[in-house]
């Protein structure tokens, strides 16, 4: 990646945090850097203003056909597709694309665990966070969960382990990318607008094991049938978790305790269920994830129970928030697809009034609703997709629902629904573009108003 010809510059496309992130790592380098938006509103200036020792060039609006010519690499962010016009003059200029976690792999040190799937990847990476912290000198926790990876690629060392929570949008551009050890959770329908289909989707998630060779390993959900098989044909070992059976060598549930065989096949009991402080089948499966990676990655048993035992639920997922009135209320704004949102209704155990609704990422939502069980008493709909979920609830014979025009009304609505003994849990199903920010701002918004 040398800047031989004193001429050609390395490209960052995207002039929001990821590529900031990107920009400042690569001229931490010594990398010339040219930074591209195709948002000609943004100011040059409060972008310039982010690099007072870096010398940058910015560009904004539409994108000159010359910089295709000047470019030596793209390191491009997540939230710009692929399929973009100026990403096609790129590769047709032969300029390759790189995503940030290829740009942050290029520049980083030490051993890398690498999590994906569409749901549950914040919890597990949480969680081997915290178990390599009790372990290792030197440990990071980067990706979607909120350091960029490229923010801290050059503080790593040697002696360094990261784990990194990986989405499909960052794995479509990865080129030598190759964790030590690579995870897939799950895989359910998300992100069609983007991907087009679901085997694209299936495709990208797979990435995250394909440079990937037998000194490595690669940790899959066993109950997931796509995972079950991809798991026959990937060059990596592979170490299956499952809820419902024993699998040898791996680490499954048996009633109400983890069981591991990852030390040559011997049996050990991880925890039982009840010592852990998140809910849900789906935690379970978390936490046996991140048994396996982080085991994989060298760290004792004895010191995974502990990490495992003293967790509690990050932020937005299926958050305990308060009980006021013996109502409790629970923040699931990271059930950003219906998916997810099924796992947050099964962690319930009481009647449950459900706030749903956001922005249409083209999901259907039949399968949700038919796994409310008679579980969810009353659902308050709100955002884009409200119509939509109405229809969908209304054809699975679910009626006992209405509309709210803000996170606001839903709140109240919701607390004048509960009575004593019942849940109120918000689990969009959708994602919150339209109405807010992101997820967490539409998490932290619903326990404020809660609190309140």
């Amino acid at each position: 990646m040398e800047d031989k010809t004193g001429y050609k510059k390395m490209l960052v496309a995207g002039g929001g945090i990821s590529g900031i992130g990107a920009a400042k790592m690569l001229l931490r380098t010594g990398k010339p850097i040219l930074l591209y938006d195709g948002n000609e509103s943004l100011s040059k200036d409060k972008l310039a203003a982010e690099f007072p020792n870096g010398e940058i060039e910015i560009v904004l609006g539409e994108f000159p056909d010359e910089m295709a010519e000047r470019a030596e690499v793209c390191v491009i962010s997540p939230g710009i597709p692929i399929k973009a016009p100026f990403v096609k003059k790129l590769r047709d200029a032969g300029v390759p694309i790189w995503s940030e976690i290829e740009a942050a792999y290029q520049n980083a040190k030490g051993r890398l665990a690498a999590i994906t799937g569409t749901n549950g990847k914040t919890t597990t990476t949480a969680l081997v966070g915290e178990i390599f912290s009790r372990y290792y000198a030197s440990s990071f926790v980067v990706g979607n969960i909120g350091t960029a990876y490229t923010e801290k690629a050059l503080e790593t060392t040697e002696d360094s382990v990261t784990v990194a929570e990986v989405s499909s949008f960052q794995l479509e551009t990865i080129m030598d990318f190759r964790p030590d050890v690579s995870a897939i959770l799950n895989i359910t329908p998300d992100h069609l607008d983007r991907h087009g289909s679901m085997e694209e989707y299936i495709r990208v998630k797979e990435l995250v094991a394909k440079n990937q060779g037998p000194s490595d390993t690669c940790v899959l959900n066993y109950e997931d049938e796509i995972l079950r098989e991809f798991g026959r044909n990937i060059n990596a070992k592979t170490i299956y978790f499952s809820s419902r059976k024993r699998v040898p060598g791996g680490v499954y549930l048996e009633g109400n305790e983890m069981i591991s065989e990852l030390d040559g096949g011997k049996r050990e009991l991880v925890v039982r269920t009840e010592e852990l402080q998140i809910l849900g089948v789906h935690n379970y499966e978390n936490a046996m994830a991140a048994t396996a990676v982080a085991f994989a990655m060298g760290v004792p048993m004895e010191v995974i129970q502990t990490a495992l035992k003293a967790f509690q639920a990050v932020e937005h997922r299926i958050e305990f928030v308060v009980e006021k009135d013996g109502v409790a209320y629970y923040n699931d704004s990271k059930g950003t697809n219906p998916d997810a949102a099924i796992r947050g209704i099964r962690a319930m155990a009481r009647p449950t009034v459900l706030i749903a609704g956001g922005y249409d990422k083209g999901s259907v939502y039949g399968e949700w609703i038919r796994a409310f069980d008679g579980k969810v008493k009353k659902m308050v709909l709100l955002g884009q997709t409200a119509e939509k979920i109405a229809k969908e609830a209304k054809a699975c014979g679910f009626t006992d629902f209405c509309f709210a025009d803000s996170m606001e009304e839903a709140v109240r609505i919701a607390k004048e629904t509960a009575v004593p003994g019942d849940a109120v849990l918000l689990s969009p199903a959708c994602a919150s573009w339209g109405m807010f920010k992101n997820y967490e701002e539409r998490g932290r918004v619903f326990k404020e108003l809660v609190r309140q």
